[in-house]
């Protein structure tokens, strides 16, 4: 009786979760789409997009451990709450000067700031408790239905970005997002983050051990995983490399092609559709097998979409044409994305011990993403003064060698040991997902 309310509320999760995600993701897809086309609108350069970006990767960067800490230490539900009412309330205190002195860039990017640091805190904590909130046996159901409450939201929001910006002031967008995140915290609150923990009782006699003993001991897990280590390099050469796409993609299609608002919104539409549809697939299927072959090459599919990127860069097309080749581009991206993200996160919350989860993705949080500040600077200064086509296929070109030596076939099998046969890393992904 127990065990079957277990799994029912387990379900009550799957919905609940669902549904906060879809809402919350809303709010903040409108409102960074309307903030980007804002600031390029009004400067027209890639390094204030680019501080942008930084304003909300450098503190993720320095906070991380320090999330995964607290995600291990203290209450998940309390410090997801929290972080969003605080979400909440920085958007308010940004919609108060809009109203009374009117925006600047130093407003955005101080509010940026604060939102990356309560999304991380949120963020970390959310993703070392999936395996808490559901039975292990719908982990990959319930990654699935997060992406895909995710791009459900990325569908409508650049969509009604692109509508609402010039028919309306930017404050309508801080009012979504403060709605939205409003909606989330009250569902989430009714969540229980303990309903599969495996941590029978907090051990009143263990031994104390001080914030910075107890991060360095999530850095010796890791160590002690080498396919642990492996993930986090991979994340950090991936995540650099991806920068010149990040400050590319918006920079080129609105700058250099003059790209409409509602057209750039579908495209960005587009790479959601890609995730979504991907992620319903996922959620009908079978647990993948291989997924780090999957992961794989998903990567060197993204790696290869990056190259492939600047062609309209290349050879002139008419702009219906150009439109047209973005969408497409964007939803292969999105499917490479999902069959990426869902088989690692799968894979991670499995074999990653509970007392160590949060430890662990604070660090591969701060791990991939400690080279992107630099990859901001440098590719927002590249895309000024260099032909943009030539910052892509580079990077392209360089990311594509990385992976394929860092996730060669020895490192397959390590991780998959049941890789007997080197032909079976080779063979079509329908069969590793089978």
């Amino acid at each position: 009786m127990e065990e079957a309310m277990k799994l029912r509320k387990a379900t009550y999760h799957l919905w609940t979760f669902t549904i906060s995600k879809l809402i919350s993701t809303f709010g903040v897809s409108v409102f960074t789409f309307g903030i980007s086309f804002y600031i390029l609108s009004i400067t027209g350069s890639a390094t204030s997009f680019a501080i942008v970006l930084i304003c909300s990767i450098l503190p993720r960067v320095i906070l991380a451990p320090f999330a995964g800490y607290a995600a291990d230490k203290y209450s998940k539900k309390t410090i997801i709450i929290v972080a969003q009412i605080c979400s909440v309330l920085a958007v308010t205190v940004l919609l108060a000067v809009s109203l009374t002195i009117g925006l600047s860039l130093i407003a955005i990017y101080l509010t940026e700031i604060v939102l990356s640091i309560t999304s991380l805190f949120s963020g970390v904590t959310f993703s070392s408790s999936i395996a808490n909130l559901v039975d292990s046996e719908r982990i990959q159901k319930a990654m699935s239905f997060n992406q895909m409450s995710m791009s459900l939201a990325a569908i409508g929001g650049p969509a009604l970005g692109g509508l609402l910006f010039g028919l309306v002031s930017i404050d309508m967008f801080l009012i979504i997002h403060m709605a939205s995140y409003t909606i989330a915290v009250v569902l989430e609150a009714t969540m229980d983050f303990k309903l599969f923990s495996t941590r029978i009782t907090e051990e009143v006699t263990e031994k104390k051990e001080t914030m910075l003993q107890n991060m360095k001991a999530g850095i010796t897990y890791v160590k002690q995983h080498r396919i642990l280590v492996v993930i986090v390099w991979v994340a950090l050469v991936i995540n650099f490399f991806f920068g010149a796409y990040t400050v590319g993609y918006a920079f080129i299609l609105v700058d250099g092609l003059k790209m409409q608002s509602f057209h750039f919104g579908m495209t960005e539409g587009a790479l959601a559709v890609g995730m979504l549809v991907t992620s319903i697939y996922l959620s009908t299927r079978k647990e993948v097998k291989f997924p780090l072959v999957v992961v794989k090459r998903g990567i060197l599919t993204m790696g290869a979409l990056i190259g492939l990127s600047t062609f309209p860069l290349l050879i002139q097309l008419s702009y219906t044409s150009v439109v047209i080749f973005y969408i497409v581009l964007m939803f292969t991206f999105g499917v490479s994305m999902i069959f990426v993200n869902t088989p690692i996160g799968v894979m991670m919350q499995k074999r990653i011990d509970e007392e160590y989860r949060g430890r662990v993705f604070g660090l591969l949080e701060t791990m991939s993403m400690s080279l992107m500040p630099l990859a901001m600077v440098l590719f927002g200064f590249l895309y000024d003064v260099v032909p943009a086509q030539y910052v892509l296929l580079g990077s392209s070109i360089i990311l594509l060698i990385a992976v394929i030596y860092m996730l060669r076939p020895s490192i397959m099998k390590q991780a998959h040991p049941e890789l007997e046969d080197k032909k079976i890393i080779e063979e079509p992904v329908k069969v590793v997902a089978s």
